[in-house]
């Protein structure tokens, strides 16, 4: 991760990013503590928290930087839908579904998509094997939807890594790594959700799932630049 990754170049800055961390706290610290009504405020906060983070960002590269904000924007909702558990959980789905098809519009504005295959191969047989351990708990009519989003997640993943290594001896090669790094911790951060819905009972599920989450949008954001 470069120091452009780093929330504290300015006080603003460091002000933002401790606001983001504070309203994460309060929001996985709902999830533990069972407290609905305080992740109804705190998680779309820090949502838009991140989104106030990434809007200075990115004027050099205005097409990526547009399709940044409509992940996010997506995430959002997903986040709202989110917070109804059962009701919302295929409309969050597909929230993010399009999130990260809007990440992956992102990641090809100056890369050709799957430009390093290895990547997706790699992502390929990690969505498999978290697939083939969770496929029983998956309820019958979410498994279409469930496939689709895996299959959209694991491309996001691959084509963020498959830029970073297109461009290894450019200038940006720490800023595109850092975008990789956030498809890494978007896919971590899917695979706890799923294992702790589909197969149950994964200890502090709030604080990895929400963690890993929010630090990958962070890494997609940190990859503009300043």
């Amino acid at each position: 991760m470069t120091t452009d990754t780093l929330p504290a170049s300015s006080p603003n800055q460091r002000w933002l990013a401790a606001a983001t961390v504070a309203s994460a706290a309060f929001t996985i610290l709902a999830g533990t503590l069972h407290l609905p009504w305080l992740a109804y405020v705190f998680k779309p906060l820090t949502t838009l928290l991140v989104i106030v983070y990434a809007w200075p960002r990115g004027a050099d590269t205005p097409q990526v930087r547009r399709w940044v904000r409509a992940g996010l924007v997506l995430s959002l909702v997903g986040d709202v839908a989110l917070l109804w558990p059962q009701q919302g959980f295929l409309p969050g789905l597909v929230s993010f579904l399009l999130a990260h098809l809007a990440y992956i519009v992102a990641f090809t504005r100056d890369t050709r998509f799957a430009a390093r295959p290895l990547p997706f191969v790699a992502y390929a047989l990690v969505a498999a094997a978290i697939l083939s351990m969770l496929w029983r708990g998956v309820p019958a009519d979410l498994r279409i939807p469930v496939l689709a989003y895996v299959v959209c997640l694991a491309s996001m993943a691959a084509q963020a890594a498959a830029r970073w290594r297109a461009h290894l001896d450019d200038a940006d090669a720490g800023r595109l790594r850092t975008a990789a790094l956030g498809g890494v911790l978007f896919m971590a951060s899917d695979a706890l959700l799923a294992t702790d819905r589909f197969h149950g009972g994964l200890p502090a599920a709030p604080l990895l799932i929400l963690s890993t989450y929010w630090l990958a949008q962070w890494c997609i954001v940190s990859s503009l630049r300043r």
